[in-house]
């Protein structure tokens, strides 16, 4: 017993040290942006680039009420549970600006919606989504960069940055391989002619070959 206790005051004493060192981290609003890219090739012979990004307010975590539910539950059950579900400050992040302007003017053109947008805010727990849609006639790999979020707390005065995820490499206008599809329009245009062959060819076998009871009579009669 005296050991648990002892190992429970150490663990104390850890978390209140990483804690007090993150208290900073714990003001702020945890934001998850996901960044997709698709890539559409046109019979104008240019490349469609369309492009989403999805921001989530995951809210901040509490490691001063972790801290006391790991302990709880060390004390109480005898085993290491560590929980959180009772352990989120709802902090909403305010004047959300999202840019992605990583886009080259020389090789992409926005044709549809802005690489910038902005809300006044996004409360924990809340998702918000941009897509807009750019033309590119250049060929060629393109290392995008990811998308950058600006947003502002009111228990700081400098804005807070967020990054989206990273995308692979575009290959504009690579030559891929042409998709084989079923020529449906051949079928409706031929498909009856080639049902009346049919049926013709098989006529002509059936009355051209003799059946087996029939060929059988007559091999009875010879004998």
């Amino acid at each position: 017993m005296k050991s648990v206790v002892v190992m429970v005051l150490m663990m104390m004493m850890s978390w209140t040290v990483f804690a007090s060192s993150s208290d900073s981290q714990q003001q702020l609003p945890f934001i998850v942006a996901h960044k997709k890219v698709g890539l559409t090739k046109l019979k104008s012979g240019s490349e469609k680039v369309s492009v989403s990004i999805d921001i989530y307010n995951q809210g901040s975590a509490c490691l001063g009420m972790v801290r006391i539910n790991y302990i709880n539950r060390m004390i109480l059950a005898g085993s290491v549970i560590l929980g959180a579900e009772n352990c989120q400050f709802r902090r909403t992040a305010y004047d959300v600006m999202l840019t992605d302007d990583s886009w080259p003017s020389d090789a992409f053109e926005v044709v549809s919606g802005k690489t910038s947008t902005s809300w006044e805010r996004l409360d924990a727990g809340s998702i918000v989504a941009h897509s807009f849609t750019l033309e590119s006639k250049v060929k060629g790999l393109f290392h995008g960069s990811p998308a950058i979020i600006k947003f502002r707390i009111p228990t700081k005065a400098a804005l807070q940055e967020a990054y989206s995820t990273p995308i692979l490499p575009l290959d504009i206008l690579a030559d891929r391989p042409a998709e084989k599809k079923f020529e449906w329009r051949l079928l409706v245009k031929y498909g009856s002619l080639v049902s009346v062959i049919s049926i013709v060819v098989l006529f002509v076998y059936l009355v051209a070959t003799p059946s087996k009871s029939g060929a059988a009579k007559t091999s009875k009669k010879r004998r």
